[in-house]
């Protein structure tokens, strides 16, 4: 028997409309290239997007046409997000940050008809261009006096104020089925070619909800929520159309992402709620250690992406700032865990509480996971047995755009996304990431887990960051050494003895929780760790710089 209840499709188009009529207060903030900030409310959004849409109608984009963006975060991005899902088109958010054969690679993979360009990034552009066989038309967004910049490429150029300006502010936007495209996003492609991800409306509609409902302490109407991460990233984790949902403002950095720009804009701001990866916040507290003060307003920060020391969470909260840990994938929206402590946990000693944090957290409503072995079996959930994480629900993936071979690497068992993360979760729940398959180390036989060992190094004061990578070895096949960068007040790194001393306070303080076999082999202090297109530290490139330090194997 089935339910006698009406069926509205969930569509993107309702998010905006609902957060029009009951949030009509709601603010969009946006500091733009010029380092001027403009604000703007949820109405002007709404009618701001009627205009952009009639003009992709003009554009003669059609249901299911790609529509890229290479831009930072502000109004005009925003405006895209809402406008092009609106018309039943995919809104293809392209990552400025991947290299440049990349960003041609997702343009021609998607098969983009029109792209939309900051005018700070049209430099880039004008390199990738001539990369592309079919370019798509490109739409710079500048207001109507910014002078076109020139793009020596076989493409039409139009202003985004101009191609927008005479437009009716209103659009009778259309009905259609709710498992439409949506957007579509690419993983950061560290090894091979980025894939590519498609989200539909009910993903996207539904993620907004489970995520509104996951961190309501942080997303709540009057909140002001500053997405560090870009939009171009996993759609900001979903900020875009969480925070319009239940009334929160959003204030966007556009590309002044270092620590001095973004703590200005928070403190003038007033940001309750700050969400991005553990590098740029990191840079924050740096700059919230030179003021004396957080910036006003601040109560809470999400952070994601990587692992976090228990230092970097001991001085948050010091300030009285609430660090909840999460988890998830582009795969997956993306957000899949919430690291807020258990009500059945907060009797629980502050240390047990700590130690807590540094796990990813436990599932949002509507993500299943589990750990299997290596024979794909299923292992118990203890907190103890480690194994390979899969997912599954209704906004993860459950194939790649027009790639078979990885959709049939990652979704082998059916059903089932393979995240390729190796984790345990406890019987609460909580989820702990202890490395990515690819990091694991193996040596004589044995595997090491480098986020385990980072996780413990990074409790060190004199340790700012850190990657532990797998080198090859003549005798072991691979071994552990640490690339760490130290923290500002550390003394003088190119003294042999004040390096050698701190190796061995970082072995002393490993040999309390690891065997001796699994020590690391050597500390190598740098200035900086380079990092991935989505600001995550880049194991590849350190295995690749490192790899002849035992000297050459392949002799």
């Amino acid at each position: 028997m089935l339910g006698q209840m009406m069926h509205q499709p969930l569509l993107i188009k309702n998010i905006l409309a609902h957060s029009q009529m009951a949030f009509p207060t709601t603010k969009i903030v946006s500091r733009t290239g010029d380092n001027s900030v403009q604000s703007h409310s949820i109405g002007d959004i709404a009618r701001r997007s009627a205009q952009l849409a009639h003009a992709l109608d003009a554009l003669n984009v059609q249901a299911g046409d790609r529509v890229a963006t290479l831009a930072w975060n502000d109004h005009r991005h925003l405006e895209l997000y809402y406008a092009v899902s609106g018309i039943g088109a995919v809104c293809h958010t392209i990552n400025p940050r991947l290299p440049q054969k990349q960003i041609a690679y997702v343009i021609e993979h998607a098969g983009d008809k029109l792209l939309f360009v900051d005018e700070g990034l049209a430099g880039l552009l004008e390199k990738v261009l001539p990369l592309v066989k079919n370019p798509p038309t490109i739409i710079v967004l500048a207001g109507t006096t910014s002078p076109l910049p020139p793009l020596n490429a076989d493409a039409d150029l139009l202003n985004y104020e101009v191609m927008i300006g005479d437009q009716a502010d209103d659009f009778d936007w259309p009905d259609f089925d709710e498992n439409t495209a949506s957007g579509m996003c690419y993983t950061s492609g560290t090894t091979g070619n980025p894939k590519g991800v498609l989200y539909s409306h009910r993903s996207t509609t539904l993620h907004a909800m489970q995520v509104a409902l996951s961190f309501a302490n942080a997303l709540h109407e009057g909140a002001r929520v500053l997405p560090i991460v870009p939009l171009f990233h996993v759609n900001a984790w979903g900020l875009p159309f969480t925070c319009p949902l239940v009334g929160a403002s959003l204030i966007f950095a556009g590309p002044f992402l270092d620590g001095p720009s973004l703590f200005e804009l928070m403190d003038s701001q007033q940001v309750t709620s700050a969400w991005g990866v553990p590098t740029v916040l990191t840079a924050v507290l740096q700059e919230i250690k030179r003021a004396g003060r957080p910036p006003k307003g601040l109560n809470n920060i999400l952070v994601g992406g990587s692992a976090i020391s228990l230092g970097f969470i001991d001085d948050y909260e010091d300030l009285g700032i609430t660090v909840n840990h999460a988890w998830g994938m582009t795969e997956m929206s993306p957000i899949g865990t919430q690291g807020s402590i258990p009500a059945s946990s907060r009797h629980l000693p502050l240390e047990k509480q700590r130690h807590l944090k540094i796990r990813q957290g436990r599932g949002i409503f509507g993500i299943d996971m589990k750990i299997v072995d290596q024979n794909g079996d299923e292992i118990a959930q203890d907190g103890k047995q480690s194994g390979e994480l899969y997912v599954r629900s209704n906004t993860t993936a459950a194939q790649y755009y027009n790639n078979p071979e990885a959709t049939a690497e990652a979704f082998h068992d059916a059903g089932w996304f393979r995240t390729g993360d190796i984790a345990n979760i406890d019987a609460t729940g909580n989820l702990l990431i202890t490395d990515r398959a690819k990091d694991l180390i193996k040596s004589g036989g044995e595997w090491i887990s480098s986020l385990e060992h980072e996780t413990a190094i990074m409790t060190h004061k004199s340790i700012a960051q850190c990657a532990v990578i797998a080198v090859p070895h003549p005798k072991w096949d691979e071994r552990p050494i640490i690339i760490a960068v130290p923290t500002s007040d550390f003394g003088d790194d190119k003294d042999s003895k004040v390096r050698a001393a701190l190796f061995e306070d970082v072995l002393s303080l490993l040999g309390v929780e690891f065997p001796k076999w699994q020590m690391p082999d050597a500390l190598v202090l740098v200035d900086e760790l380079p990092l991935t297109a989505t600001g995550k530290i880049s194991k590849l490139r350190l295995r690749q710089l490192y790899r002849d330090y035992f000297g050459d194997t392949n002799e």
